[in-house]
């Protein structure tokens, strides 16, 4: 028996079970499949380099002579075929996020889809295929351990900024998911922050207070405190205080459209009750859009505040998504849509788990473009700014 091919191919074939058909109950169950299957949903490419590669080695040492090797090697050929399936479904997601686009943005004046000139660059295939956790780029400095409050490393922040530091940048904030009771920056969607970091935009990726800490409405104080750090501090990072997104991932997502959509609510901003903290758009990727426990008599979700004057909004969800379904969150754009009348934009992506902004992939990849996509047709919108420095 070839046991360390057959190790190998078993870890991988299950992986990509789990990917193909997450299991989505009982509770335990479902987030130890997603958990499993989320790396191989966003790293097929470099799953099959790793089954080509094992399946060439056991043939080198003759260890497919045997009937064992041969049933390994069939477990290996149907793992192939489900990891080709994944490609498919993230191949899938640019020709949905373009149809999203098409139809959301016309609400901006946009009735013919068009992608501005130079966004849909080259893909990182190298990083894709053999390094999709590589994030880092040599074009961009991180200045990390900000402090915007007194809550210590959990009211600190990091700033992501092109090396020749251009002035009068947009400022896109981001929020860290974790059921708002863990996580921290630095962690999600660093694909999305560095590349618009290096077209020119100042990023910031934000840690805020956690359950038990705080409850309902402390994550949101944290969250417009860092949108007020933000537009306080502009010209030290080089920001335009006039063009600020902002963003989130899962429980960020929902801190995201919460700031997005109670802009200089004074119950949410103790003690810089006078400060600005209007957005110009809002970014939720695999987010949680429903209400928080917690003592507060407060409303929680962000469906709860959603007027005629909210911020444009970009929603794309997983239609696989076991942590946060994905019926819920169709749900909250329709109730967008139908309160605000500013342009959602709404990508279901196809065969897509939660968290899949970890890692650069054909499907996140294909997010990123949507994402510069929206901010450019936003910043380009009659009645908006456009800076300078991008």
């Amino acid at each position: 028996m070839p046991y360390g091919y057959l190790v190998s191919t078993v870890l991988l074939a299950v992986g990509t079970a789990l990917s193909v058909a997450p299991i989505r109950r009982p509770g335990p169950l479902a987030a130890l499949s997603f958990r499993v299957g989320l790396v191989m949903n966003e790293s097929p490419l470099l799953a099959l380099v790793l089954l080509t590669a094992s399946t060439a080695l056991a043939g080198a040492q003759h260890d497919l002579d045997t009937v064992a090797g041969r049933c390994v090697l069939g477990l290996a050929a149907l793992t192939a075929v489900g990891l080709s399936i994944v490609v498919r479904r993230g191949r899938r997601a640019a020709p949905t996020i373009d149809a999203a686009l098409a139809t959301g943005l016309a609400v901006l004046g946009r009735p013919a889809f068009a992608r501005p000139p130079g966004l849909r660059r080259r893909w990182p295939w190298a990083r894709i295929v053999i390094g999709p956790w590589l994030v880092r780029r040599r074009d961009v400095e991180r200045t990390a351990g900000l402090s915007y409050g007194p809550a210590g490393v959990r009211n600190q922040l990091d700033v992501y900024r092109h090396r020749s530091r251009p002035t009068d940048a947009p400022v896109f904030i981001h929020f860290h998911g974790g059921r708002f009771a863990r996580g921290r920056k630095n962690t999600q969607s660093l694909p999305l922050l560095y590349r618009l970091a290096s077209q020119g935009w100042t990023c910031i990726s934000a840690n805020y207070r956690l359950t038990p800490e705080v409850s309902f409405p402390g994550h949101l104080v944290d969250a417009k405190a860092v949108v007020a750090w933000a537009r306080e501090h502009a010209a030290a990072i080089g920001a335009d205080p006039g063009v600020i997104v902002v963003a989130g991932s899962s429980a960020g997502g929902h801190l995201a459209a919460m700031a997005a959509f109670t802009p200089n609510d004074p119950r949410f901003q103790p003690g810089f009750e006078a400060a600005d903290t209007s957005v110009a758009a809002v970014v939720g990727l695999n987010g949680y859009y429903g209400p928080m426990s917690g003592p507060s008599p407060l409303a929680s979700s962000p469906a709860d505040y959603v007027t005629a004057g909210a911020p444009p909004c970009l929603i794309v969800h997983g239609d696989r998504d076991t942590l946060v379904p994905v019926e819920a969150v169709r749900e909250f754009v329709e109730t967008v849509r139908a309160s605000s009348g500013a342009a959602v934009v709404y990508a279901e992506l196809p065969g897509a788990l939660h968290s899949f902004d970890l890692l650069h992939s054909i499907r996140f990849e294909a997010v990123i473009d949507g994402v510069e996509t929206f901010l450019a047709a936003v910043r380009s919108r009659p009645g908006r700014p456009r800076p300078s420095g991008s």
